[in-house]
């Protein structure tokens, strides 16, 4: 937070994204995507953590810059704020199945900074948020297609 206050930031978000084993096939368009929405300025990536759960359960994370190679995301490493904690390593792991690869990510939604901003500076305060996973939606859409074709 060199350039903006803390007052200026965006909601800022995770996620983590799990590849089991032997579905994992990294061609770099995922990491294109993402530094075309870093770069554009709607996000701001803030964290990246590659995580591997063995067979025994153990797992090991990496940093951007533990890689051999970071291709695309050289230039976004060095910018990082590494807010992720071991502690966080260990709970998201949790999740992850043996045998699996993760990328976790935490990056600020710089497109809704100016609204954030003016809402705390109304007085306002983040009392819930949420995202609603596309299985969810595509499971819903799905429903009301049945329920049309039944005449419901």
């Amino acid at each position: 937070m060199t350039e903006r206050t803390l007052d200026e930031l965006g909601p800022v978000d995770f996620l983590v994204v799990e590849f089991p084993a032997g579905q994992q096939y990294f061609t770099g368009e995922g990491v294109m995507e993402l530094v075309k929405l870093h770069d554009a300025g709607i996000i701001r990536i803030m964290d990246v953590l590659i995580l591997q759960k063995a067979e025994d359960g153990t797992v090991m994370a990496q940093e951007l810059s533990d890689l051999p190679e970071l291709g695309e995301l050289e230039g976004i490493e060095e910018q990082l704020a590494q807010t992720l904690a071991e502690e966080d390593v260990l709970h998201l792991a949790a999740a992850m199945d043996p045998g699996s690869i993760a990328a976790a990510l935490v990056y600020e939604n710089v497109w809704a900074a100016p609204f954030a901003s003016a809402m705390r500076r109304a007085g306002g305060q983040l009392i819930a948020n949420g995202r609603i996973p596309i299985q969810a939606i595509a499971a819903a859409v799905e429903a009301d297609m049945a329920r049309e074709a039944q005449g419901d």
